[in-house]
């Protein structure tokens, strides 16, 4: 029998073996959801011993993190926005960077009268951002898209885990809203150039669904196809939030344009890379 205790400096050990950047952190993240504790309650529970079924799983996610599988993956869930969302390699992990786009809509959101009014999440992967959005503002009208047909699955499953109600449609990118209009729309699409492709982690691009990842040589690909189609499907007023790569602020600024399109901002993420546009319908 092996306690708690011995565990994590177990699993510590072999994390720093192979040159992990944080051992202990990644030892503390495998025990806290084996127990489904905090890691206050993992360090109270110190003395407490791991059955031998725990410890079997244990040494599964060890091997297979140490291949690089993702924890999330190997947890099956990612907390995001406080909600828990369930993730697989059919869907992208959900990211710190889309929790900041989301509090900015939330900001925003707040001082909107939200009766009627609807928004769409495009490209949504698990569905993380629209169930965020439904939680807190369930008077608010969702709809999210995904052209992949197994991310909507996943989508599915977490807006009944969550009990929450979003409208889910299977297209590519506009053409799954089959016309229609919105007043809000979200997008985190794929955006890294295959240009990138070997500065992209192989923790990302060996398990992670690449379709949801790269766009093109220069990936600016959706933020064209978005620029050319979004006023067919907004109100006239309607609000748009994107996330984009570190350095695609001017060309996407470039593609909404004053023609149609008014209030653009860039804003950076906490590294002060630019990561999020913004824009008005006129």
């Amino acid at each position: 029998m092996i306690t708690i205790s011995q565990a994590l400096s177990f699993l510590a050990y072999f994390f720093h073996l192979h040159q992990f950047a944080l051992p202990a952190k990644e030892a503390e993240y495998l025990l806290c959801d084996l127990f489904s504790y905090s890691r206050a309650e993992l360090y109270q529970n110190f003395s407490c011993f791991l059955t031998r079924d725990q410890w079997k799983k244990c040494l599964s996610w060890l091997r297979q993190r140490l291949k690089g599988v993702p924890l999330e993956y190997l947890c099956g869930k990612v907390e995001f926005y406080g909600t828990i969302i369930e993730v697989d390699n059919r869907v992208l992990i959900p990211r710190p960077e889309t929790e900041i786009l989301v509090d900015k809509v939330v900001q925003f959101l707040k001082g909107e009268p939200l009766e009627k009014r609807l928004l769409w999440d495009l490209c949504c992967g698990s569905g993380c951002i629209a169930i965020a959005l439904k939680k807190i503002f369930p008077q608010l009208q969702l709809l999210a898209s995904d052209l992949s047909k197994d991310a909507l699955e996943v989508a599915k499953k977490n807006c009944h885990k969550n009990s929450v109600e979003v409208a889910l449609y299977q297209g590519d990118l506009l053409a799954a809203g089959q016309g229609q209009k919105v007043h809000y729309l979200i997008c985190n699409p794929p955006y890294i150039p295959f240009a990138e492709y070997q500065m992209v982690g192989q923790e990302v691009t060996a398990y992670e669904p690449h379709e949801a990842l790269f766009a093109g040589n220069n990936g600016l690909e959706f933020y064209q196809r978005l620029a050319a189609q979004l006023p067919l499907h907004l109100f006239r007023g309607g609000r748009v939030w994107l996330e984009m790569g570190y350095n695609q602020g001017k060309a996407i600024t470039q593609l909404f344009d004053n023609t149609l399109w008014q209030d653009q901002k860039v804003e950076k993420d906490w590294a002060g890379h630019d990561r999020f546009f913004y824009c008005q319908l006129k």
